[in-house]
Formats: C-alpha cells, sequence, structure tokens
C-alpha cells in the first residue's frame, strides 16, 4: 500500500497552499481533489481580492489585518503576473452609516498597519470618477490594495506544490478513513476504481464540505458548527472604472465592491444563510436585484436585468453564532483532533490572501508529529508564476 505523510483533501487555495508548505518543509504529499482541475468550487468565487480587510477593523479584527496585509506583501513581490497593487475609492455620503472621520481613521490604522498610504480625493476631481452621483457626496477616499485572479492563483500555488514533489490526483473522490494506532488508511476513488493509501495525518480543506468529509472518517474526530453562507456576483459590460470602488449598500449597510474585472465589471458580494448545504448553488434573481440596485445607487449610467451577462455564487463557511453573518469573524480556524498530538486538521473558512500563513501554521502544528525534515524551500519567497492545469 502506498505510503505518504499527509493526504489533502480538497485542492482549493486553502489545501493548494498547505500542500505547498508541507512539500517545501519536506514531507511526501497526496492531495485528492473530487473535480477535474483546483479551484472548482469556493475558491473560484471570490471578490477576487488581495487585501488586509479594511472592514475588519470595524470589529477589533487587528491581528487579522496585520497577517493579510504582510501577505499582501508577499504576493505583490512573489507573484507579479498574478497579483496587482490597484486604487481604490471609498464614497462617503450624507446618508452613508459610517462617516467620513471613521473612514479616515480606519484608513490611518490600516496604513499603521502596512497597508500604506491614502489620500482624501479633492473635490475638484470628483467630476473625473467614472460617473459616480455627486448629490449628498461629502468625501471620496482613495488607497490602495491587491487584485488576483483567484483561479489562476490556486492554479500557481498548487503547481508549485507539485515542482515541489506533491502528487496531485484530480477527479479523486474521497470515500473514507479509518484510522489504526499512528496512522490512517485512507480510501478514494478514481477513474473508476477505489484505491487505497496510509497516511500518518489527513488534512480536511474541503470547504463547505469540512464536516461531510469528517462524517466519513473512523472514528469520527470532533467539529465545529458551522453555518453555510453563499456569496453571489454578478458581471455587466464595462463601466470604464478607474479603480475598484467600496461601496455601503444603503439597503443594509453591507459592503459591496464594484470592480474593473477582465475587460468587464464584476459586483459584489451578497451574503445568504443556508439551513444545510445544498447540492447546487446559484445566484437568486433577489440577490441579483440587489446588487443592481448598489451599483444604481452610486453611479448614474443605470444598469438593468438586461445589461447582466452573467453571474456566479460560491459557498463559504461561518462558524455558528447569533450574530449577523457579515459580522462574524473571517479568521481561518485550524482545528485538530487532538491539540498535543493532532493526526487530523481540518480547516473551517478562510481567506484567499492569508492562505499561505496559514499553511505555515498548519506545517507548525504537524511538525512534532511528523518530525523535522530538511526543508525544500521557504514559502515566503516562492515565487509564483501563472500556470493551469488542464481538465
Amino acid at each position: 500500500m502506498t505510503q505518504y505523510d499527509v493526504v489533502i483533501i480538497g485542492a482549493g487555495i486553502q489545501g493548494a497552499a498547505c500542500a505547498q508548505a508541507l512539500s517545501a518543509a519536506g514531507y511526501q504529499c497526496l492531495v485528492l481533489e473530487r473535480h477535474a482541475s483546483p479551484a472548482a468550487e469556493t475558491s473560484s468565487c471570490s471578490s477576487k481580492l488581495i487585501h488586509g480587510g479594511l472592514r475588519y477593523l470595524e470589529s477589533g479584527r487587528f491581528s487579522l489585518v496585520f497577517e493579510c496585509l504582510q501577505e499582501r506583501k508577499l504576493l505583490l513581490r512573489n507573484a507579479p503576473e498574478l497579483v496587482q497593487e490597484v486604487p481604490f475609492y471609498i464614497p462617503v455620503y450624507r446618508h452613508s452609516q459610517r462617516r467620513a472621520w471613521k473612514i479616515g481613521l480606519g484608513l490611518w490604522l490600516y496604513r499603521l498597519l502596512g497597508g500604506g498610504p491614502f489620500k482624501r480625493v479633492q473635490r475638484s476631481e470628483w467630476s473625473a470618477l467614472n460617473g459616480l452621483d455627486l448629490n449628498d457626496l461629502v468625501a471620496v477616499f482613495q488607497y490602495y490594495d491587491g487584485q488576483t485572479d483567484d483561479v489562476a492563483l490556486t492554479h500557481a500555488v498548487l503547481y508549485s506544490a507539485k515542482q515541489l514533489g506533491a502528487c496531485l490526483c484530480f477527479n479523486a473522490q474521497f470515500v473514507s478513513a479509518r484510522r489504526h494506532a499512528e496512522a490512517y488508511q485512507i480510501q478514494y476513488q478514481m477513474n473508476g476504481s477505489t484505491h487505497e493509501c496510509q497516511v500518518n495525518v489527513m488534512i480536511n480543506a474541503a470547504g463547505p464540505w469540512v464536516n461531510q468529509v469528517l462524517d466519513a472518517v473512523t472514528p469520527r474526530p470532533p467539529q465545529l458548527a458551522i453555518d453555510w453562507v453563499g456569496g453571489t456576483h454578478i458581471v455587466v459590460p464595462e463601466q470604464s472604472l478607474s479603480g475598484i470602488y467600496y461601496v455601503e449598500a444603503r439597503e443594509d449597510g453591507r459592503a459591496v465592491f464594484i470592480m474593473p474585472w477582465q475587460g468587464k465589471t464584476l459586483i459584489g458580494t451578497t451574503e445568504k444563510h443556508y439551513q444545510a448545504i445544498p447540492d447546487s448553488i446559484a445566484p437568486t434573481e433577489s440577490e441579483i436585484d440587489y446588487l443592481l440596485k448598489v451599483y444604481n445607487d452610486y453611479f448614474s449610467a443605470s444598469i438593468s436585468r438586461e445589461d447582466v451577462q452573467s453571474a456566479f455564487a460560491g459557498l463559504r463557511v461561518l462558524p455558528r453564532d447569533a450574530g449577523s453573518y457579515f459580522n462574524r469573524p473571517r479568521d481561518t480556524i485550524v482545528y485538530p483532533d487532538d491539540s498535543r498530538s493532532p493526526r487530523c486538521l481540518s480547516l473551517y473558512g478562510g481567506k484567499l490572501t492569508a492562505s499561505r500563513a496559514t499553511a505555515a501554521e498548519v506545517v507548525k502544528l504537524l511538525e512534532p508529529v511528523l518530525g523535522r525534515r530538511k526543508n525544500r524551500a521557504d514559502t515566503r519567497m516562492l515565487k509564483l508564476k501563472p500556470y493551469r492545469f488542464v481538465e
């Protein structure tokens, strides 16, 4: 029976980053992905941003913002073909829930944590802001953050893992895992056949299906109570935007991004709660209408349902809580079966920007179990180049 140090279930950005980090640390990794290529689910449905999370300052998540800004810096340096720094604009109106002084203070803290310079756009320059509604406009702030193609970035990270020695299996459906002493016997199906391997540690990076994977493990490891939240984006014709607009939905105060994207304009996202994990997820008409309204509330050149060229929806995991989904913590939770000697790690949630840092945490947790190996590379220094796995 084939043996590996680690099996990673799921080849979204979290699984890809773990494969890269563990392979760089000298471990033999097997990645099982049920789809024909990486980033086929949640990791392809993000807002395409590499950012510190300016709004997380509002809830005091300073450490998360600092970590993400440090990771943004690394990605801008190591993946210049995949991550670009772009201008962001925050318009503030008389009716905005967040006043100009509060936005200014937030940007000052953001800069202090590593976010870079910002400015208050002069009133004389407002007319050049892409048809932004000037009625009752009080202030406009400009700062810089990163933008990426989430699918391309995931492919690049996973290819880096492959170059470091990771074994990748696509169209490989995880079936079960059974623990025997200090190892797991893994069963998976691929190409119509059932395969088995033995591993010392398993990493559950199945995204929204994280607890379903744990249900197939014997004995079943502990799991977190979670909520499933869908997020929709719409794509409309190019609106000639000079940057990304970070606006506040007037209906409920949620943050929505309006951005140039591959020659078109991308608008998102929403938050729709699901009581149980759905078999499939698709944008609803109410979500599309919500995003159209947000755009039309801010720009004079209105768009309609007929302008929506496409829409996509992704499913993400949030820890179960009584609070609003918008204000839930966005930190990645690395949940071990045993805090002293983990053999199964489950990843709950996760940010595209911080995936490398999460993977470094995983390596640190597993070193006492697997033993230290000779490092092959330092992921903080690894350059990422565009690569596409062919389906």
